[in-house]
């Protein structure tokens, strides 16, 4: 088996954060088939992902995404990839992403 884990710290706010993971899941979904559960909390969200093969958690803060995944013997072959396109979308996504403007005050 291989693990994955990929940190991206963000300035979005949970709320932003959250457009973000519900984007990401619902490629997740359409891009590679998985199943995706997702639950909101007060400070953190978490999406539970699976496919056969495949199970991991994307854990959703006001600061950061934190995924870890679990890949079975046969994906583990190709971790490095799999790890790469989890980034490629990741940072794409949040590339669109811009920070609340702050109010400047007077």
């Amino acid at each position: 088996m291989a693990d994955i884990h990929i940190r991206r710290d963000h300035h979005l706010g949970l709320s932003g954060a959250r457009k973000v993971a519900w984007q990401w899941a619902e490629q997740a979904e359409a891009d590679f088939d998985m199943s995706c559960t997702y639950e909101e909390g007060d400070t953190l969200d978490e999406v539970q992902f699976s496919r056969s093969g495949v199970n991991g958690t994307l854990r959703v803060s006001a600061n950061h995404f934190e995924l870890d995944a679990r890949l079975g013997f046969l994906l583990g072959a190709f971790k490095d990839r799999i790890e790469g396109e989890i980034v490629k979308n990741l940072d794409q996504l949040l590339a669109t992403k811009k920070p609340a403007a702050r109010k400047k005050k007077a």
